[in-house]
């Protein structure tokens, strides 16, 4: 092989390569200007904890893959090629998400453990029979770790959400157990003391398999409705359904194995269980002291039944207008151990200003112990994962441990802090989270929660709409900053060829550009090879000619003729603004206002905020202006949820009747949804949460389970009433009253303990403080508030609903016991 080799070794060799030769003498390089080495154009800047420059690099994963994962394996391949680093270089984490992975996990964990022990204790206190409370405590685990196994082949990861979900599942997992263990416990235990003699062996199985017959039916059917009321969720679309998805998925998986193991496993275990001498119901101290309160109040809403209704209905009507004075958002910000710090500064800012100015923000802000590391950047990278421009800054902060902190201080305190000290000149401060700062870039192109597009045909009239959207919103309170883009406002310095001129001298308009870009901008002419690596080779006017404009007019043009003259002869060289940056959405022109406010009412704010703008806010024709921002996600999933649930209580009410066969009955039990939402609403409004799209799915979760305890009430009236009904004794009004109480009262202990499983269940997840708690205590809070006036409305309503219907059943003659019973 035969090659022919020049590379340029150094800049001597560049120096003396000849470009022209005159009178038999070369013209080198040298000879013409200076050769030396040079920096590309700057377009970004990293700084590490105040302290200087350094190098950054961005780890991209790919789509579909598990983020933990990924981490773990670029930690592990750092790890390994450590020992090639040349002295002095280190690599550091400046953003690492897996803590906050962890700690979520953990969080949710811990949450579970604790949940399956208090629903134990619960169990335990309400049957005082240990061999019997076990029978739903194993069915437990049974269930939770079988929803595992769709789960591994749905792809659905341990994560906050999913884990969340079996979370706000176990007191739920638990109720049919409950139920049936309750019953078959209950009617051994009279044929136990109606008879001296023990009961035979084949005796015992056949009362203990009728009776989990008797309820079996209907509780699976009640299972149902709370899986079929979990379908909204799966329904909601974008960003809200891939968050939410995973909890409806093993909530519902959870749930269904339970119907599945009641109807199948608990049966048998009552009958490997629920034997020996049993304690009557009569006997057992919690039911008597909870029957001596429940028995005087239900009988005086019997004896009062106009007044009982009415007094409800103002209850209703004092409480629903709640949800009129509690604010919206999509959904409440979840601690991600990390905060991120995003200024914005005016267009024209100089490479050298701008990263003094970001290493002055790192130091003030690695001044707060609360801060772990900074890690700054300016513009963009060399490559396009951030096109952001120099004015644009992000500096991430890692935050330690909430035990570390100073005592009383809080996130929302410390950004407050924060705020306060980072106060320059030019700069808008804005303030996020990493993970929901990627999201709502990456969904909407707008980088804080809230924001406006402001469109139209020109760059200066979107400019002149958003600094006024900019002057009327400043002065609200909620503001914390606010900022328009300056779209229009770049610098230019114009070079205008006069073409009349130029062509006097032979010269075309590329002509005199050309001479522009090269002898001004620079052209790379040649490409350097060192080995693996490419350097380009540029040529351009020393920095003392092209200083200022003045200079500018010299640059010498050739002309064909050989003459040089200077640009000024046939150009006229002016400054003048311009767009800073182009951004088009939708085929109109586009500029943004960055809303950063210290509230979370993202809806009430854009209620005020409008009707501020429709009162002083100028519009141009052509021009148009709409919110963005996590108030779109908000008004989607609300369209969404206002199409799909009226369906869904349509099903649930057809279930109901297929239960019941009876249209009354089944419009009946729909009714402890809406006194579960008054209850929802009060403790939603104590504990300042605004409605979300995790405070709805608490709802839709809550309207499932309030309809299942009214459920358990119904079928218990009905055993009492049909008990008398086959007695072949013709019924009087005071027979159906007491049959109502019979069924209310003695069968109080089921009802309350599938009440107090499902509050017992999730009082762990109020009371929690760690990461991911954020996100699951709004949706908690709505079941145990809702619960709360729901137990109130079966145990009262539902009881003086039921006597109305049959008395005037019994009236009309059409009484029936329920196997017998057609449609009323």
């Amino acid at each position: 092989m035969i090659r022919g080799l020049g590379y340029l070794r150094s800049l001597s060799d560049l120096e003396t390569v000849p470009v022209a030769t005159k009178n038999g003498t070369p013209v080198l390089v040298r000879n013409l200007g200076t050769v030396t080495f040079g920096p590309d154009i700057r377009e970004g800047v990293a700084e590490w904890q105040g302290e200087g420059e350094t190098v950054g690099g961005i780890v991209v994963m790919r789509d579909g893959m598990n983020a933990l994962t990924v981490i773990d394996g670029v930690k592990k391949k750092l790890a390994e090629i450590k020992p090639s680093f040349p002295p002095g270089v280190e690599v550091v984490s400046g953003y690492d998400r897996s803590g906050l992975i962890h700690a979520s996990i953990e969080t949710l964990q811990r949450d579970l453990l604790e949940e399956a022990a208090i629903v134990s204790v619960v169990i335990i206190i309400f049957l005082f029979h240990f061999r019997s409370a076990l029978i739903p405590i194993l069915t437990l685990p049974i269930a939770v770790v079988a929803s595992f196994i769709p789960m591994y082949y749905l792809h659905v990861t341990s994560n906050i959400m999913s884990l969340g979900g079996l979370a706000l599942a176990i007191g739920v997992l638990v109720d049919a157990a409950i139920v049936m263990v309750e019953n078959g416990y209950r009617q051994l235990s009279e044929h136990q003391s109606s008879q001296s003699e023990p009961l035979p062996e084949p005796q015992r199985r056949k009362i203990l398999l009728n009776s989990a017959k008797q309820v079996g039916a209907a509780i699976f059917f009640s299972l149902l409705i709370i899986v079929v009321s979990f379908l909204p969720v799966f329904l909601l679309e974008a960003q809200e359904g891939r968050m939410f998805r995973p909890l409806a998925w093993t909530k519902t998986l959870a749930v269904g194995f339970s119907s599945i193991l009641a109807i199948t496993l608990v049966p048998v275990l009552m009958i490997l269980f629920i034997r020996g001498r049993l304690i009557p119901e009569s006997r057992n101290p919690i039911s008597r002291i909870t029957q001596a309160i429940y028995l005087p109040i239900l009988r005086l809403c019997l004896r009062f039944r106009k007044t009982t209704l009415l007094l409800n209905l103002v209850f209703l009507i004092v409480t629903l207008p709640l949800a009129l004075h509690i604010g919206s958002q999509f959904m409440p910000p979840l601690y991600e151990g990390s905060a991120l710090y995003m200024p914005t500064a005016l267009p024209g800012i100089s490479i050298g200003q701008a990263s003094q100015l970001l290493q002055e923000q790192d130091r003030i802000l690695r001044t707060f112990p609360e801060v772990e590391t900074v890690f700054g950047s300016i513009g963009r990278s060399d490559s396009a994962t951030d096109n952001a421009p120099l004015d644009m800054y992000d500096t991430t902060l890692m935050l330690k441990p909430r035990s570390q902190w100073r005592p009383g201080m809080t996130y929302e305190k410390l950004i407050q802090e924060m705020d306060a000290k980072l106060q320059f000149p030019g700069l808008s401060n804005t303030w996020t989270m990493p993970v929901e700062n990627r999201l709502d870039m990456e969904l909407t192109g707008i980088k804080t929660p809230l924001g406006l597009k402001i469109q139209g045909p020109n760059l200066e009239g979107v400019q002149q709409v958003g600094a006024q959207v900019q002057q009327i919103l400043s002065a609200i309170p909620e503001m914390r900053s606010i900022f328009a883009e300056r779209v229009s406002q770049g610098f230019y310095l114009n070079v205008e060829v006069n073409r009349a001129e130029a062509a006097r001298y032979g010269l075309t308009i590329a002509d005199a550009q050309q001479a522009v870009t090269s002898g001004i901008g620079g052209e790379m002419v040649a490409e350097n090879v060192e080995g693996r690596e490419r350097y380009p080779v540029n040529v351009r006017y020393g920095r003392d000619f092209r200083d200022n404009v003045e200079e500018l007019r010299r640059v010498l043009i050739g002309t064909p003729s050989g003459a040089q003259i200077p640009v000024s002869d046939v150009a006229k060289i002016s400054f003048s603004r311009g767009p800073s940056m182009i951004r088009d959405e939708d085929g109109a022109l586009t500029g943004y206002v960055y809303i950063d406010l210290n509230t979370k009412d993202y809806g009430g704010f854009v209620t005020h905020a409008s009707n501020l703008l429709k009162q002083k806010l100028n519009v141009p024709p052509g021009f148009t202006y709409k919110w963005s921002g996590e108030y779109e996600f908000e008004l989607r999933a609300k369209e969404r949820l206002q199409l799909i649930l009226p369906i869904v209580f349509f099903v649930i009410f057809m279930l109901l009747y297929v239960v019941f066969h009876s249209i009354t009955e089944a419009a009946v039990l729909i009714f402890p949804t809406i006194y579960a939402l008054t209850g929802g609403l009060i403790l939603q409004k104590l504990l300042g949460y605004n409605f979300s799209v995790a405070v709805w799915v608490g709802y839709i979760a809550l309207f499932g389970i309030a309809v299942e305890t009214g459920v358990v009430m119904v079928v218990y009236l009905h055993e009492a009433l049909d008990h008398r009904l086959k007695s072949g004794v013709p019924l009087r009004h005071e027979d159906i009253e007491a049959a109502v109480i019979e069924g209310a009262v003695h069968r109080l202990r089921p009802k309350l303990m599938t009440v107090c499983v499902v509050l017992a269940s999730l009082i762990p997840i109020l009371w929690e403080t760690g990461v991911g708690a954020d996100v699951m205590k709004p949706i908690a809070a709505p079941i145990v508030g809702g619960m709360i006036t729901s137990t109130i409305h079966v145990l009262i309503l539902v009881p003086v609903f039921f006597a109305l219907m049959k008395e005037r059943a019994l009236r009309r003659g059409t009484l029936q016991p329920r196997s017998s019973q057609s449609d009323t």
